[in-house]
């Protein structure tokens, strides 16, 4: 210590150590208030992305490999539809018209006794 400093007192020490964990807990409770703010703007991205997601379709057409050829009918919760990927939504009368044109019903949801008819 040169000239006229006087060593910290153990009370100066401890204000000054309160000073560094003041600063540092307001710099993690602004970050923490920032990760709070970006999960609850996911959040809403997330309602609002729900919201406007189209109703899924009550029936689907099934196409073939060439996609002009129709290969069967499901209902629109249909898991072998989902697995063939070559689905498209139809309207319940598309449904029944591609029926009555004698395209198969698939067999394992049955959209021919969904909507009342019979193959």
């Amino acid at each position: 210590m040169s000239g006229g400093e006087q060593p910290l007192s153990r009370l100066d020490a401890l204000r000054f150590a309160r000073r560094v964990v003041e600063q540092q807990a307001a710099l993690q409770l602004a970050l923490i208030d920032r990760w709070i703010a970006d999960e609850e703007q996911r959040q809403a991205e997330r309602r609002r992305g729900q919201e406007r997601r189209p109703e899924p379709a009550q029936w689907l057409i099934q196409y073939g490999l060439n996609r002009s050829n129709v290969d069967a009918v499901h209902t629109g919760d249909c898991w072998a539809a989902a697995k063939s990927g070559r689905c498209r939504p139809a309207t319940r009368q598309q449904a029944i018209d591609a029926l009555l044109q004698h395209v198969p019903a698939c067999v394992h949801c049955r959209p021919d006794t969904a909507l009342g008819l019979l193959e």
